[in-house]
């Protein structure tokens, strides 16, 4: 649908999301009288949803996981682990923190968890960088990583992040090797590794920890290798034509699924996952117990090798792929 009605849809059912919630507590607080107009705009909310949903073009699907009640990696470490051990700086410069780096167990199994965190209020969004991280958050990741394989942990990471931090500090301290030391220290690590995009997968800032044995992507996330404002004004010399930028970037869940880059398709609930951040937080636990599953019985060795064929095969013209 067009960017103008998609946002005017949004903003209504928003605003009957927010109704609903209101509703939600007054009953909640013995005021029963108040329970037909809430069932009816339940099901008023459920039906603009599922309208909304039916006819999403690339650029809705970045609006939608931009969206501000959106679920961060805060709250799904928090929904989805237990004992959740947090650890911070790289010991070399200091710690970073728009990434989320600790020890915690899914469903009594230890893993190491990495998240992109971007904050919600304007002080939080200040002091994570609105998940744009630094050298020194790279680095603290891959600090996390290599003890995980000495803990042979498992290691879950999720991506959520605009991009890497582009400022001048940034590239002083060498953003760009952090980010490539990153992947390729990532493709040898002896432990298994699971990747979810949980909402901006963009460029060298999601990839730099997106090197895994299984990727997964919720529904209405996005991944590319630049946002579609900066696609278009690159190309274009107009930021304005970004819708048609995220149809050229094939960026959604569906069509990385398509070409091979992901493994799974996360769903969400009808709307998006900041409609019912509980119902979010359990499908994606259920995708990472399962991913996690299937792959602590390989063997290091053979783990490492099917990680770089992996990435190899990705791109490859169909004949290569296959062979």
């Amino acid at each position: 649908m067009s960017d103008s009605k998609f946002e005017a849809l949004r903003r209504s059912l928003d605003e009957l999301d927010a109704r609903i919630a209101e509703l939600r507590r007054l009953v909640q607080n013995g005021q029963e009288s108040y329970e037909g107009e809430l069932r009816q705009l339940e099901q008023k909310a459920e039906d603009l949803a599922r309208e909304i949903c039916s006819d999403l073009t690339s650029w809705d699907k970045v609006t939608l996981a931009r969206h501000e009640k959106r679920p961060h990696s805060s709250d799904y470490i928090r929904a989805v682990f237990d004992d959740f051990v947090e650890l911070h700086g790289d010991r070399r410069f200091g710690d970073d923190n728009a990434v989320i780096t600790g020890l915690a167990f899914l469903e009594g199994r230890p893993v190491a968890v990495i998240g992109q965190e971007k904050g919600r209020t304007a002080g939080e969004r200040h002091k994570r960088n609105v998940g744009m991280s630094r050298p020194e958050g790279y680095r603290k990741t891959m600090r996390l990583m290599q003890l995980a394989a000495r803990m042979k942990r498992p290691i879950i990471t999720l991506i959520d992040t605009p991009g890497a931090d582009p400022l001048e500090e940034s590239e002083g301290r060498g953003i760009c090797e952090a980010i490539a030391a990153n992947q390729r220290d990532m493709f040898s690590l002896p432990v298994p590794i699971t990747c979810a995009i949980i909402g901006e997968g963009g460029s060298g800032g999601a990839i730099g920890i997106g090197v895994g044995d299984r990727l997964l992507m919720m529904e209405h996330a996005y991944y590319s290798v630049i946002t579609p404002e900066a696609c278009a004004a690159i190309l274009w010399r107009d930021a304005s034509l970004r819708e048609e930028a995220a149809r050229a970037l094939k960026l959604t869940a569906q069509d990385a699924m398509e070409l091979g880059v992901i493994d799974t398709i996360v769903p969400e609930p009808v709307g998006g996952a900041h409609r019912n951040p509980q119902a979010a937080c359990a499908n994606l636990k259920l995708a990472l117990r399962e991913a996690v599953a299937a792959l602590v019985g390989i063997l290091p060795e053979q783990l490492i090798e099917q990680r770089y064929e992996k990435f190899r095969r990705m791109g490859a013209p169909e004949d290569l792929a296959e062979s």
